[in-house]
């Protein structure tokens, strides 16, 4: 089992001049201290306009801020959003290649496509033809980044004419690929095409064992054609999170952020109608949490084994790994026997304070992450094994980067 923490830059209303500037340096600190405790993974979001949920639109220039105070931790973009309205496949190849070079090669390159209408709309992205577009660029991104030089792409909404981007990434043929997947079809489609599924809906461990099973048997199946130029067989899993050895003092310090997390992207992505500039979604969160799945009082039961939905009476509230060492321990446990690879964890979120967010680290490094480092090495080197044949077989699939057939010569000025 691998461990991540999770950036949306979360920023409930009101705000003062200097809040934005607090929040990312309390969240470089968080990570700089991440990587010195030993966690394997950030990942940072790209969003646009979603007030108080995610103020994120430039992840690039986050996680190169993070690589710089960071030696180990690996640099996750969760994701990059590849509809060419939000980005130009050869820019979003510039800057992971870029990234990864002053890395020192640590980058994950985690894709999507995007579904909000604030985000789709404010960038002219038409909402049906989005996954198309999330996959014609998936392929021409990491075509750019492993032709030498780039043979050209045509199609009715794309044209990219021949060109040697430069420069190439640390990582060769280019970092490992993700998609972000909010549904197990989603999970399912990462399969086939050989990628990390980064699984952004609160699941349980039983569930887990579901679509995992069904991950790695696609993987393994003549159904599994690369999206890239190497397969990344991976699972992860968000949860909420905060670790405290009073159980009553975790869940005042972590549940109404992990339960202002989840409202608040429901709000922009399921229920919610906003006033530009105008709505608290805050305010929203403390009147109706209870009515949309954040009841505080059925999640904020002591004594229960951690799930991430606790049940009373048929009711469920998000909860997630927020509580003791020893009850995080044994929730993880049921994620790792499910076979999922890495959890993620939400602690930056609604108002929880940079303090609580730090020190629930460092204990969870003293008391829960030794039993699972110890293994991981091993897990890991066992799970490449047993995939090495799966992944040749499914390489050979994947037709190889291109070639020109002659030489592309581009004038320094157009001809007339």
């Amino acid at each position: 089992m691998r461990f991540g923490i999770f950036y949306e830059h979360q920023l409930p209303r009101p705000w003062g001049p200097d809040d934005e500037h607090k929040l990312l340096k309390d969240a470089l600190e968080q990570v700089e201290l991440a990587d010195r405790l030993g966690f394997d993974y950030v990942w940072e979001v790209e969003h646009h306009f979603l007030e108080e949920y995610s103020h994120s639109s430039a992840p690039e220039v986050f996680l190169a801020a993070a690589s710089q105070r960071t030696s180990r931790i690996r640099i996750g973009h969760g994701i990059v959003q590849l509809p060419f309205g939000f980005n130009h496949p050869a820019r979003v190849a510039e800057r992971i290649a870029t990234l990864d070079l002053v890395s020192d090669g640590r980058v994950e390159f985690g894709t999507g496509e995007a579904s909000s209408e604030m985000e789709l709309g404010g960038f002219g992205v038409v909402r049906a033809t989005k996954r198309a577009q999330w996959a014609e660029a998936l392929d021409v991104v990491t075509r750019l980044l492993v032709e030498e030089p780039f043979a050209g792409h045509q199609s009715d909404s794309l044209s990219i004419p021949p060109r040697n981007l430069v420069p190439k990434p640390y990582q060769r043929p280019h970092p490992p690929l993700w998609v972000a997947c909010s549904r197990r079809e989603t999970i399912h489609l990462a399969a086939t095409k050989g990628i990390g599924a980064l699984s952004f809906s609160f699941v349980e461990p039983q569930q887990a064992r579901q679509f995992v099973d069904d991950y790695y048997a696609t993987v393994a199946s003549e159904e599994c054609v690369p999206g890239g130029f190497a397969v990344n067989a991976n699972v992860a899993c968000v949860l909420p999170f905060m670790c405290h050895r009073d159980e009553a003092m975790a869940i005042e310090q972590g549940l109404d952020g992990g339960h202002f997390f989840g409202y608040s992207l429901a709000h922009y992505y399921a229920f919610g109608e906003h006033r530009l500039g105008e709505t608290s979604v805050w305010e929203e969160f403390l009147q109706n949490r209870s009515r949309f799945g954040f009841d505080r009082a059925v999640a904020a039961q002591q004594g229960q084994v951690l799930g991430a939905q606790l049940l009373e009476q048929g009711m469920g509230a998000l909860r997630g790994a927020i509580g003791t060492p020893a009850q995080i321990t044994e929730l993880i446990r049921r994620y790792e026997a499910a076979g999922v690879d890495q959890l993620i964890f939400v602690s930056q979120a609604g108002r929880n304070r940079h303090e609580d967010i730090c020190a629930s680290m460092e204990l969870f490094a003293q008391e829960v992450l030794p039993e699972f480092a110890a293994r991981a090495d091993e897990v890991d080197r066992a799970k490449e094994e047993r995939l090495a044949s799966a992944k040749e077989a499914a390489l050979g699939r994947r037709p190889p980067p291109r070639q020109l057939a002659e030489p592309f010569v581009v004038p320094a000025l157009p001809a007339h």
